[in-house]
């Protein structure tokens, strides 16, 4: 079985109204990642991805150009304990 894994990220540039999040979710969906995409107050994009280890990495090398009316400045990524919680990959509206 693939090693399963956590990252959360906070994506900067020009990245809200772009449909970042959206897209975000949909490349999530397709590598079979679960966890979640929100906008923040101070205009960056964060998420949670788990799973396999591979398709995590897919989605932040993702995250690195975004859709493309995008303009990605920097994506920081904190490793953390693998959880499995998520059943799916959701886009969130609790940062407003």
């Amino acid at each position: 079985m693939a090693k399963q894994v956590r990252a959360h990220a906070v994506i900067s540039g020009k990245v809200q109204g772009v449909f970042f999040r959206m897209e975000t979710q949909r490349t999530a969906r397709h590598l079979g990642v679960t966890g979640w995409v929100r906008n923040t107050f101070e205009g960056t994009v964060e998420a949670v991805f788990e799973g396999d280890e591979g398709c995590v990495n897919s989605v932040l090398d993702w995250c690195r150009h975004g859709p493309p009316h995008a303009h990605v400045h920097h994506v920081e990524v904190f490793r953390e304990s693998y959880t499995g919680e998520f059943d799916s990959f959701d886009i969130r509206y609790d940062a407003f």
